[in-house]
């Protein structure tokens, strides 16, 4: 199993250590809704240097990423990050990552943990024109600093103007006093903050600049159990829950980043499913009786006939009830329809609700 440059750090914290896509990394520390309520009302920091990271360059470095994302690379400028995915040419999706643009002919793209190596060698199928390829995830650390106090706490450490940066642009800049440190408006909890990615080497220094900084904030270290349901709150897709390589983009109403101004992986037949209607759609839902969804329980009409299936499932700190997605037949997915959830052999009622569960 491999560490981060930070995993003595968590142990040494008191976190619970967990196997996570082929890492030691820490669910939780103080506790799951503690962890989930400092990021809603303060800052708390995410080790999420488990996720990949490749440098695509080159003339031809844009055409393959157009060539292998669904999204449109070519409406991005430098500083600014996309969200996309990787189709497959099954109709599925190989990934769902973030791209980069650090200049005209340089990208970084992002990917999850579990899919570093079978995305490296899938876009690596397409490079037929030399693009300079590399996976610099082995070297890089990655924090996510987040919550509505994140731009306060960390500005004494950066030059870089942090409340002006728009959601979804990065800059490169010192960070605590290391040099070309790379901060992005960017972030899974839907509370606001940055991710900022550096050499191992500075790991440690960061760290603890960071939660120097911000002491006064009342900043926390915060675990992948809070990363969960901070997510879920907000109906973002987890990779192998809610989308997989089984799950059109259409169908998982990621159609926002499926782009048909261009040919990618696939774009004919998924072109052909937006034109036909998909059959089954990934919805948000919320418990009306008592029980807490998982994944993969069934999901069935008022008669008991299944109709789908939970993606994901928790009961939500801030909202305190249960809250899940998962896919459903078309018939059943518009907002406010009843459906029951299969718990234990019972059938426990819950409705269509449209994601953000938390506004």
């Amino acid at each position: 199993m491999k560490n981060t440059a930070l995993t003595d750090i968590h142990i040494k914290a008191g976190a619970k250590m967990v196997p996570f896509a082929g890492y030691n990394m820490p669910v939780q520390y103080a506790g799951i809704n503690a962890e989930h309520e400092t990021v809603r009302k303060a800052v708390g920091v995410f080790d999420v240097s488990h996720m990949g990271e490749f440098i695509l360059k080159g003339e031809k470095a844009l055409d393959l990423i157009q060539r292998v994302t669904s999204n449109d690379a070519s409406k991005l400028y430098d500083g600014k990050v996309q969200y996309s995915c990787l189709p497959n040419e099954d109709g599925g999706i190989v990934d769902d990552l973030l791209v980069y643009r650090i200049d005209e002919k340089t990208y970084m793209l992002v990917v999850n943990a579990s899919n570093i190596e079978k995305d490296w060698n899938w876009i690596s199928k397409f490079n037929t024109e030399g693009v300079d390829m590399k996976d610099i995830s082995d070297r890089t650390s990655l924090l996510a600093v987040q919550g509505p106090k994140a731009a306060e706490a960390l500005q004494s450490l950066t030059d870089i103007d942090l409340a002006s940066m728009e959601y979804y642009t990065f800059k490169k800049g010192t960070f605590a006093g290391i040099e070309n440190v790379l901060v992005s408006a960017t972030g899974y909890t839907g509370a606001g903050g940055f991710e900022i990615y550096f050499d191992n080497a500075n790991a440690e220094a960061i760290w603890d600049a960071i939660f120097k900084a911000g002491e006064p904030f009342g900043i926390k270290p915060i675990g992948l159990g809070a990363r969960d349901t901070l997510r879920l709150e907000m109906g973002f897709c987890l990779y192998g829950n809610d989308i997989d390589d089984t799950t059109s983009p259409l169908e998982a109403g990621l159609g926002w980043v499926t782009k048909f101004s261009k040919e990618f992986t696939n774009s004919a037949k998924l072109a052909e499913q937006k034109q036909a209607g998909i059959n089954k759609k990934l919805v948000g839902f919320e418990m009306i009786e008592r029980g807490i969804p998982r994944h993969d329980y069934e999901i069935v009409d008022a008669e008991g006939n299944n109709i789908g299936r939970v993606t994901s499932g928790t009961q939500s700190p801030s909202l305190q009830k249960a809250i899940g997605l998962g896919y459903v037949a078309n018939a059943f997915a518009k907002e406010g329809t009843e459906i029951y959830i299969k718990i234990r052999d019972n059938k426990v009622k819950a409705k269509v609700a449209k994601p953000p569960f938390y506004k």
